[in-house]
């Protein structure tokens, strides 16, 4: 995920840490399940609305828009809360019945081990997935971007200031990686979900309390066209290659390659590890930033784990509980907290920005509506320029005229501050259909304010973004609506966005 969503979460966490390096899958159900809502289907329109029209700023995935599948960030203002959303390539479910039965299913576990899917959408061609949002990467990033940066600062390729505060992970917070995720596939087992489909480090991501957690996105059945492993050959469990099957023990071969990956900070072969396990050479096989840092003892136990996980037959594997049984006694630093073993800002963030407001920004941040009201009656519609509107010669005679009439008086009683007035025009100009404006919804939306209607204002804001991607001001009217609903954090967030935006398009 990207830098720009380390600052966004609005999911519960666990607080005890030391209690939930040893809870039974009992335990970390109930924890995170009081938490978040049921799983629900969402339509197309809510979602492109929470993502502002599936936005290119809002892409997560690691690959961006080169992905088969790409995944957004978004929020969703009714909930007040932040959410993942993948969306799917048009020929990945083309059974909507299996794709619903599937998401069904995964959406029915609830763990704090697990990035939980709160609900679906399966409208037409589309199939889209929601999911928790997780703010603070994966493991991949924290593991393999920051120890090739920890790597180049040896050799004075970089500055140390380049590097920041993000060093290679620590040895304790390797092992709370491990158990954790082998607490989510007991968990996933013991609910009957035991299958999961590439299993590797872009699949772990980590929540504002740098707890790790497993992606809910690979328990999901295979579409008709995926592939259950999008890595190189090298890493694929040898039961798959001849059968083209995953299986419970073929997961647990994954879950070796990951050991592999937290033993070494680099992402090795296994047939390469297996042979200098083999010539008892294990140190080389670990992570030279971690020199001094652990016992061999500890070492040689995490390296024998991974060696039972990666044997050729499947049957020689352990399965998920015996993983977490080896893997408890070796926690390291139960006390501490994970954010605080990751360096990761927790709570306030400790490296706000100071923003320069313009006007509007400014005026929404002190929620001073009358000099909103100023503002966008200066404006007027020169925003709306570019705007596409197709209208045939048919739709023309026969309806734009009076769209036309409903939008000119409703700028008349806006105008006057008769906002009752303007709010039933502006709406009749919208129901029409014909013509599309969001400067419209943006004079809705304050109208909707100075009626004390917030919740509505923000819809009518979160629509002209949607229609508008990239207008800075549908981002200063979202914050004045979350202002006015007691959303201050996430006020304060989308004028940071309405203010880059701002900046952004005087530089261009």
């Amino acid at each position: 995920m990207g830098a720009r969503c380390s600052k966004l979460s609005l999911c519960w966490w666990p607080s005890n840490l030391k209690s939930n390096l040893h809870d039974s899958t009992s335990d970390l159900e109930n924890g995170s399940g009081d938490a978040l809502p049921g799983f629900k289907e969402f339509s197309l329109d809510q979602l492109r609305a929470a993502t502002s029209g599936f936005c290119t700023e809002n892409i997560v995935s690691e690959h961006g828009e080169k992905a088969p599948n790409v995944v957004y960030r978004g929020r969703l203002a009714d909930e007040d809360r932040w959410i993942a959303v993948k969306r799917f390539n048009r020929m990945a479910w083309p059974d909507s019945r299996q794709f619903l039965e599937e998401a069904r299913a995964v959406g029915q576990l609830r763990s704090e081990r697990l990035v939980n899917l709160i609900g679906c959408c399966c409208e037409g061609e589309e199939r889209l997935l929601v999911a928790e949002f997780m703010p603070n990467e994966t493991l991949s990033k924290h593991l393999f971007h920051l120890y090739v940066a920890f790597v180049n600062l040896c050799f004075d390729a970089v500055d140390d200031g380049d590097l920041g505060e993000n060093q290679p992970m620590k040895w304790a917070m390797r092992l709370r990686v491990a158990l954790y995720l082998a607490q989510a596939l007991e968990y996933c087992s013991s609910k009957g979900r035991a299958l999961y489909h590439d299993l590797n480090a872009y699949r772990i991501l980590f929540d504002q309390d740098g707890n790790p957690r497993l992606s809910c996105f690979g328990l999901m059945k295979n579409s008709r066209d995926g592939k259950s492993y999008s890595t190189n050959l090298a890493f694929t469990p040898p039961e798959y290659l001849r059968t083209g099957r995953v299986t419970l023990e073929s997961v647990v071969y994954s879950f070796g390659t990951l050991l592999l990956d937290l033993l070494s900070g680099k992402h090795i072969p296994p047939s390469h590890a297996l042979d200098l396990i083999r010539g008892k050479n294990f140190l080389m096989l670990m992570d030279s930033c971690l020199e001094g840092h652990f016992s061999n003892d500890d070492g040689t136990e995490l390296v024998r784990l991974a060696s039972r996980c990666l044997q050729y037959e499947p049957r020689e594997r352990p399965n998920a509980k015996s993983l977490v049984v080896a893997l408890s006694p070796l926690q390291k630093e139960t006390e501490v907290p994970s954010y605080v073993l990751m360096g990761i800002p927790h709570g306030t963030p400790s490296s706000k920005q100071t923003v320069t407001l313009t006007p509007l920004g400014e005026a929404s941040s002190r929620l001073d509506l009358t000099a909103i009201h100023e503002i966008l009656e200066n404006i007027g519609y020169k925003d709306d320029e570019g705007i596409a509107n197709e209208l045939s010669f048919q739709m023309w005679t026969d309806q734009i005229q009076e769209t036309l009439n409903s939008k000119k008086r409703g700028d008349t009683a806006f105008r006057a501050k008769d906002f009752v007035t303007a709010i039933d025009c502006y709406t009749h100009f919208i129901d029409g259909g014909t013509m599309v404006s969001p400067t419209v919804f943006a004079r809705r939306c304050l109208c909707y304010l100075l009626s004390d209607m917030p919740q509505e204002a923000l819809g009518d804001a979160m629509q002209a973004q949607v229609i508008s991607p990239e207008w800075p001001t549908a981002f200063y009217l979202q914050a004045a609506a979350l202002f006015s609903l007691g959303m201050n954090n996430d006020a304060q967030e989308t004028l940071k966005d309405g203010t880059n935006l701002e900046a952004k398009k005087h530089r261009n």
